[in-house]
């Protein structure tokens, strides 16, 4: 966590002082078409995969996940986990806010953006919640798992999940390539805290009651 937090903090002295700009600008015209910077790299189906991708980092696919398992979480009287689900993506949104209200980083004006934007560039909100809710939700999954090749195969999905989130952004030109990796590195660090403090609670005693099979089961 020291460590994310020490490249969170070092890339963003940098963006605040406009050393980024050029690797930022290099990057994003590089998934340009060269004769035409209103056209991303590739085919049309290329984009929708990134149009798709994108939207799995949105807000309304990460809200109904979230309240889907919190739901099933809660149905299994696994009270507390579902609590706890709820209270790291509500703060992670919250945080994700204030550093978006904090910066208020311009979004790229290079190139034609493919969706629609609404908010600052910095962090990713898209990357950073992805971040926050799949790594959360893989952490919280593999603490149910016995082997590590379980265990590695849900974190190694949600990791994906977050890179193609991240990744399709700046392919559609909503965000430069340092917001991403910003939101990336935050959005690391807080599902890395809650999984420390799901640990402690582990420790401190057991969270939720037991959740033997019902009369109907």
């Amino acid at each position: 966590m020291a460590a994310l937090l020490w490249a969170f903090a070092r890339i963003t002295n940098a963006v605040v002082g406009g050393e980024t700009r050029a690797f930022d600008t290099s990057l994003l015209i590089a998934l340009r078409n060269p004769a035409d910077l209103t056209d991303p790299l590739g085919p049309i189906w290329i984009e929708e995969l990134g149009r798709d991708l994108s939207a799995l980092g949105g807000t309304f696919v990460l809200s109904f996940l979230t309240l889907s398992v919190a739901g099933l979480f809660w149905l299994q009287r696994r009270r507390i986990t579902s609590a706890f689900l709820l209270l790291a993506v509500t703060t992670g949104v919250g945080l994700s806010q204030l550093l978006k209200a904090g910066f208020d980083r311009p979004r790229p004006d290079l190139v034609s953006q493919e969706t629609a934007i609404y908010t600052a560039s910095f962090p990713s909100g898209h990357s950073m919640m992805a971040a926050v809710v799949y790594l959360t939700l893989a952490v919280l999954a593999a603490r149910t798992l016995k082997r590590r090749r379980e265990k590695g195969y849900v974190v190694s999905l949600a990791i994906l999940i977050v890179l193609g989130v991240g990744i399709s952004r700046v392919y559609l030109g909503v965000h430069w390539p340092t917001d991403v990796l910003a939101a990336w590195i935050i959005g690391a660090g807080w599902a890395l805290f809650c999984g420390i403090f799901a640990r402690f609670l582990d420790r401190a005693g057991p969270q939720d009651r037991s959740s033997r099979p019902g009369p109907d089961t």
